[in-house]
């Protein structure tokens, strides 16, 4: 029987006569977003959206979503997770300051892709954030988790985070139209 190697994404898989029980899976890359990621992230964003129930609510231009992560004064930062050469899950941040706890980071948007989710990226992409948070001298990490999302709060019981019934949300747009 004849066996030759191929190299795919970090591993090997031996091509033979008879046809193989696994398959080999991809590696993961949790990386630094660049500018030239935004606009799968913007996907992905919507796709959380859809997720949310409120595909409406995304009215983000990719213009305005990569000035302000990657133009003279960023925003936002995030990591991504990389698969075969795309992205398919982020995790966005930005600084919010607490007069009572100082810098904190604030996670806006964490998402893996559906067809990817439960394969340890959303835990890679979390503790790289952890990683992130220590390093910038943050005194934590804050977020908001829809109260029906109960993947994500099962998720985020294994960090142990606690949750908050007290506060309510409070939003106020604002028109840049005249």
């Amino acid at each position: 029987m004849a066996i030759e190697n191929y190299p795919i994404g970090g591993n090997s898989i031996h091509r033979t006569d008879t046809p193989l029980e696994k398959k080999p899976t991809s590696e993961v890359i949790i990386r630094r977003a660049v500018r030239k990621d935004c606009a799968r992230i913007l996907e992905l964003v919507k796709e959380l959206a859809e997720y949310e129930r409120a595909p409406q609510e995304v009215t983000l231009t990719l213009q305005h979503f990569e000035e302000s992560g990657f133009g003279p004064s960023p925003v936002w930062w995030a990591f991504v997770a990389e698969m075969n050469g795309r992205v398919e899950g982020f995790a966005l941040y930005y600084i919010r300051f607490s007069t009572w706890k100082g810098q904190r980071m604030y996670l806006e948007d964490f998402l893996v892709t559906e067809k990817l989710r439960g394969q340890g990226i959303g835990k890679k992409l979390f503790d790289q954030l952890l990683i992130e948070a220590k390093e910038k001298g943050f005194n934590g990490i804050v977020w908001q988790v829809l109260e029906w999302n109960e993947p994500a709060i099962n998720f985020y019981k294994k960090y142990k985070a606690s949750f908050d019934a007290e506060w309510v949300n409070c939003i106020l747009p604002i028109s840049n139209e005249q």
